[in-house]
Parts: C-alpha cells; sequence; structure tokens
C-alpha cells in the first residue's frame, strides 16, 4: 500500500498536469480563431503557474533513490575554529530550519552539543515528502569566509562546517544491528527540562563498534523513549553507511562524490569583500547572501540533483 501511494503521489500530479494544459491549449485556440484577446491575461497567468508546476515536478522527477521519498536525519558539526566554527555552526542550523519550515515539513531536534558562541553539533530529524531526496546534496563541508564578529581587529575568518543528511528508514527496510556490535552509554541531559532532566541518567549515546558510528538522543525526558529514537538514528546511519559502501565497491559515482574532510567544502559562503555563495560542485551562484542564509537555497539543492541525475546516468552508460 506505501509503495502504491508513492506511485501514486508521482504519477497523479502529471496527469492533472497535462489535463490543464490540454483545457489550456483548447482555451488559446479558441480565441485566435475568434481573434479574441480578453483572455490574454488570464491564459498567461495560467501558463505561469503551470510552468511553475512543471518544473517542481521536473525535481521530484530527478529523486527516484529507494528512501529519496523518507524524511532525513540532519546533523551539523563544528569544525577547526573554536568559537568562530560554533557560531557558523549555527548560522547553518538556522538556515535549513527556515528552508524546512518554508516547506512546511515538521521538525523535531534529536540532540544538540552547545559549546561557547553557538552550537558544536546539533541533530535534527525533518519529516515531509522527499526531504532526504531534497537535503542529501547537503552531506559536505561548507566553509564560511567573514570579518569576524568575535574578532577585536576585525580580520577576516575563515570558519568549516560540516552537514550530514541520513534518509529516515521505514519498517518497509530492514537494517540488522547486533546486540554484541553496540555500546550503550547513558548520561544526564543538558539545557532546559527541569530536575528530573538533571537528576536522571535519560540520555543515550548508542557506539556501533563495527562501523565507529556513533548517535545520541537527549530530546525526551524518558530513557526509553530516547532508545527508541537513537536506535532509529543508528538504523538510519547504517543503511546510509552500508548503501555507500556499495557505491564505492561498484565505482558508480566516482565523478561525483567527495570526503567530508576540511580543505573539500562542497560550497563557500562569503561574506566580506564581497558577498556571494558559490556551490563547488555545480558552479551555482547566488549574490543575496542573506536570502540564503534565511533558507532560500532551493537553486543549489535543485542544480545539484541534476548535476547528480546526469553523471549517474552518464556512469550507468559507461
Amino acid at each position: 500500500m506505501a509503495e502504491l501511494k508513492g506511485i501514486k503521489g508521482r504519477y497523479e500530479p502529471w496527469k492533472k498536469l497535462c489535463a490543464e494544459m490540454e483545457d489550456l491549449e483548447t482555451l488559446y485556440e479558441l480565441g485566435c480563431e475568434e481573434r479574441d484577446e480578453s483572455q490574454a491575461s488570464e491564459i498567461e497567468a495560467t501558463l505561469k503557474d503551470l510552468s511553475a508546476r512543471f518544473e517542481k515536478q521536473n525535481v521530484q522527477e530527478l529523486m527516484g533513490g529507494e528512501v529519496d521519498r523518507n524524511g532525513c536525519f540532519l546533523t551539523v558539526h563544528s569544525g577547526a575554529g573554536g568559537t568562530e566554527a560554533c557560531d557558523w555552526t549555527q548560522m547553518l542550523y538556522r538556515m535549513y530550519l527556515r528552508w524546512a519550515e518554508r516547506r512546511g515539513f515538521a521538525l523535531e531536534e534529536q540532540d544538540r552539543l552547545e559549546a561557547e558562541g553557538g552550537i558544536k553539533s546539533v541533530t535534527v530529524k525533518i519529516e515531509g515528502d522527499f526531504a532526504y531526496g531534497y537535503l542529501k546534496g547537503e552531506s559536505g563541508v561548507h566553509r564560511l569566509v567573514r570579518i569576524s564578529p568575535f574578532d577585536s581587529n576585525a580580520r577576516r575568518h575563515t570558519s568549516f562546517a560540516s552537514v550530514y543528511a541520513f534518509p529516515v528508514i521505514d519498517d518497509s527496510i530492514e537494517v540488522e544491528v547486533r546486540p554484541e556490535d553496540l555500546r550503550v552509554d547513558t548520561y544526564r541531559s543538558g539545557g532546559a527540562g527541569g530536575q528530573h532532566v538533571n537528576k536522571t541518567d535519560s540520555a543515550v549515546r548508542f557506539t556501533h563498534i563495527p562501523t565507529g558510528i556513533v548517535v545520541a538522543c537527549q530530546s525526551e525526558r524518558s530513557q526509553i523513549k530516547n532508545r527508541a529514537i537513537a536506535m532509529n538514528m543508528l538504523k538510519s546511519r547504517l543503511y546510509e553507511h552500508y548503501r555507500q559502501e556499495k557505491e564505492k565497491e561498484n565505482e558508480k559515482f566516482a565523478q561525483e562524490k567527495k570526503d567530508i574532510s576540511w580543505g573539500m567544502q562542497i560550497r563557500s559562503y562569503v561574506f566580506q569583500p564581497y558577498t556571494m555563495v558559490k556551490d563547488a560542485r555545480t558552479k551555482t551562484e547566488m549574490g543575496n547572501i542573506q536570502a540564503v542564509m534565511d533558507g532560500e537555497i532551493d537553486p543549489f539543492i535543485e542544480e545539484y540533483l541534476r548535476f547528480a541525475w546526469k553523471n549517474n546516468s552518464v556512469g550507468a552508460q559507461i
């Protein structure tokens, strides 16, 4: 039933779009035959609306992966740079929250590690159609260049933060986690939450020994609930880990994949001496950096999806 729903969700919008386009074509032909220009403005407005919907549907057709339609866990982690990097992590986190809110996606913070000047690392669960499909290309290193507000000499600083997107795995996809491969640590949650949070070991950290993957959750007051959420996150991370391992073995995406390591940024955000956001993979640029930081990142997301689809098609042909 879930598969059928997904197919209908992709097919029916196209069917409706084609029907409305045929109606518009008929209206246009009648106007031409009768030399009636009174419908011109309505035809133009309708065509503009249909074009926008066509582009939206066309982008979704680029997301045909097994889990592209799923929700997404998004982790933002600060790099080298101390206070500067933590502030940059907080700025990036806000950018993604704004983007998700614009789309009407549901947000639930899973884990946060505060630091002086901002956030050391944070993980948020984003629920909505194609949340992972849209955000999977955001994984990588993001570089910031600006005059530091923390530098009394007003010097220019470069900061780095890594972003990692991995899918929320539903019950239709099985990921095995053996108890002997798991180390479980419990600890007291930080931040607001009252005496219960501060006096009980409700926070949970799972370490998957074979892969070294670590996940943590402290969003709930109950350790049982935090365990369930952390296990869901771990399975999602393991699914993505094994998928990437399989890709490496098959060498299918060798042209487009980059390691998440410092100096291998996928996108640069320059505040001074000029304003520019540039994606290193697709060469997409935007000069309105404030709009980007307010969540208007769709041009980068959509261009990456086209870039990945094109490279995947070339790889398949080879």
